[in-house]
């Protein structure tokens, strides 16, 4: 059986550079609330100002798992970002769905 370790061994350094390089792009594309805050160098404070909450309703919202859209859209732009919904479908171009959680 091979490890993920001995196969890397076996690949020369410029694909390794290249799959590295690949999965790092590939992590920093995903990201937690709390991850994605941080990566925007906010404080949990600032957040709450800008959100109208406590700092520890925004250490609730980043450990929480189901959230609306609106709040999501919320704390995203608060980020100063804008929040996208895309539908993904195997058989067509992905889909960017307009009209949810919009005030």
């Amino acid at each position: 059986m091979k490890t993920l370790q001995r196969k890397m061994k076996s690949v020369g350094p410029v694909r390794r550079k290249n799959i590295n390089a690949r999965a790092a792009t590939l992590i920093a594309e995903e990201m937690t609330l709390q991850e994605l805050r941080q990566a925007r160098k906010l404080t949990q404070v600032r957040m709450a100002k800008a959100l109208g909450i406590s700092q520890d309703g925004v250490s609730r919202l980043e450990k929480r798992t189901d959230l609306l859209l609106s709040t999501l859209r919320k704390t995203v732009e608060a980020m100063g970002g804008n929040l996208s919904l895309v539908a993904e479908f195997p058989d067509r171009e992905p889909v960017v769905l307009s009209g949810i959680a919009e005030v």
